[in-house]
């Protein structure tokens, strides 16, 4: 069965956000900011699971969960899936750059690859696409908007 939720978050200073939250086969398949995505082939329902993974995910917007505990389900390609794997190793507060986590996938000229992989990152903040910048430091591209991706990473700064 695959259903899902969307759930209102105010977070500090921020506007509000509102999270989608997907569930299929008793696994989290999604978790997207601020969409208007619509989901046809799945039921709304919020449901124990996506009651869970928004529980949790208040818990770090209030900085008080640094990991997250609940089953995944990704779907993509081989190499998205390796490239998201990858990423959930990047430790809570630290930084990555695309060839770097090229490199880690064994595919060093791979940076641009990685980067389409983020773009498709189906699950934001529990896959942590945005714990990955630019070769020079600086912020590039993500699925919400750079200021989102500056929001996370100062809550994960200021721990």
């Amino acid at each position: 069965m695959k259903s899902y939720f969307i759930y209102d978050y105010k977070i500090s200073n921020q506007k509000p956000w509102k999270i989608v939250i997907g569930e299929e086969d008793g696994k989290i398949c999604k978790v997207l900011i601020n969409t208007e995505k619509k989901f046809e082939d799945f039921t709304f329902a919020e449901t124990p699971l996506t009651k869970e993974a928004s529980k949790q995910l208040a818990e770090y917007f209030n900085r008080k969960r640094k990991a997250f505990d609940l089953p995944l389900l990704l779907h993509g390609t081989d190499f998205q899936k390796q490239t998201w794997k990858a990423l959930q190793k990047i430790p809570y507060g630290k930084t990555c750059t695309y060839g770097e986590i090229a490199a880690k996938i064994g595919n060093p000229k791979a940076s641009r690859a990685v980067g389409n992989s983020n773009n498709r990152n189906p699950i934001h903040i529990i896959i942590p696409c945005h714990r990955v910048i630019g070769h020079n430091g600086s912020l590039t591209g993500y699925a919400a908007g750079l200021d989102v991706k500056q929001f996370l990473l100062d809550v994960e700064s200021s721990c």
